[in-house]
């Protein structure tokens, strides 16, 4: 009955063994452990519990550049880890007989759940860098609640496997192996190679290696890509008679030109989008606490921001009071010294200091007290 992958001997290279592993497993384990911290920072960002929304930090101002852009380096990283390592350790799945006694069951059980939810991670954050959703459940939830998945499946096989990992942990305890070198160092060259021509879109001395990822951030409309066009969300006109509306203590309103007039403040941002790229530009609108000041809102008050948007789950916001009172905080009407196109917002957007770029409300109509 043991024919095939299942007979004795059928997989015979050496490099299935131990130390290969454990070698593969740390630098595995470093780059899931830098994912899973910088994607809880952007979850918390994007969708914080009540009890920190007054302690999110508004600096440093591309401090989600910095950890979104880790995020998306680390998991491109562990791609091929993640298939290096499976490959040292895969006859294991044909060993025999497949369970020796329960607690083996239950422990290769433990082990195929940690490698489903990994691959589906990997998986499905590959192809949100790409924008690209072929399947019906929702992303960003999904995605939450597999890193939880996948990072304690991976604490439990570790303390499984601890006695396994400690005998093979230092290259002294065990023997030379030929080709485990020339192995190691062929995947280091892969991580490496899917680092630096990715990377670009967010580190910005890599972007003339930027072959592989999905955007070139200085490529679009006022040197800016767009995620998601005033088309795509159905604000292609904006009504000739548009008027701000600020509701607080002293509501008004301002039309267009009224806010051009108004005291102006350029600030030096970054956009950054949970796909990974992101991008510098210079900003120019009026205050977010100016405007609010002249409402009579009461020191430390947050805002709820409306959107032309015709739908979406970003149509309204809310941002924070150490947002709103931050001075770098805008209500922008030109970027790069240019005025706002419709795909980047016009007549007027959000941009703010350490906030994801869904949180950069674009095509605003209303600026709400609360």
């Amino acid at each position: 009955m043991r024919r095939g992958p299942f007979r004795a001997g059928a997989f015979r290279s050496p490099l299935h063994e131990p130390r290969t592993t454990v070698v593969l497993g740390r630098w595995l384990g470093g780059a899931l452990l830098v994912c899973f911290l910088t994607g809880l920072a952007s979850h918390v960002l994007q969708d914080p519990p009540g009890w920190l929304v007054d302690h999110l930090p508004p600096r440093p101002a591309d401090g989600y550049r910095v950890t979104q852009g880790l995020h998306v380096i680390s998991g491109i990283a562990a791609i091929p880890l993640t298939g290096a390592k499976l490959w040292t350790v895969y006859p294991r799945l044909f060993e025999w007989p497949p369970a020796r006694s329960v607690l083996h069951a239950l422990e290769r059980l433990g082990i195929a759940v940690l490698v489903a939810a990994l691959l589906l991670e990997l998986f499905t954050g590959l192809l949100n860098t790409l924008q690209w959703y072929p399947w019906l459940f929702p992303f960003r939830q999904t995605h939450f609640w597999l890193g939880w998945l996948a990072t304690g499946g991976l604490l439990v096989h570790i303390a499984a496997k601890a006695p396994t990992i400690a005998a093979h942990w230092w290259r002294r305890a065990v023997p030379a192996l030929a080709g485990r070198r020339a192995f190691l160092t062929s995947v280091t060259a892969a991580v490496g190679v899917v680092t630096l021509t990715t990377a670009g879109q967010t580190v910005p001395w890599l972007r003339r290696s930027d072959l592989l990822a999905p955007r070139r951030p200085d490529v679009g409309e006022l040197g800016l890509p767009v995620n998601r066009t005033a088309a795509q969300a159905g604000t292609v006109t904006v009504p000739a008679d548009w008027q701000l509306h600020v509701d607080g203590p002293r509501p008004y309103r301002l039309t267009l030109d009224e806010l051009a007039r108004l005291p102006q403040t350029e600030a030096e941002l970054p956009i950054a989008c949970v796909e990974g790229w992101s991008a510098s530009a210079r900003w120019t609108g009026v205050r977010i606490a100016d405007l609010l000041a002249r409402a009579g809102a009461p020191a430390g008050s947050a805002v709820r921001v409306t959107s032309l948007e015709a739908d979406g789950p970003y149509r309204v916001m809310e941002m924070p009071a150490q947002y709103a009172d931050d001075p770098l905080t805008l209500l922008a009407l030109r970027v790069n010294g240019q005025v706002l196109t419709a795909d980047h917002g016009y007549p007027a957007r959000i941009i703010a200091p350490n906030r994801p770029g869904v949180l950069q409300t674009k095509w605003v109509v209303r600026i709400e007290v609360i």
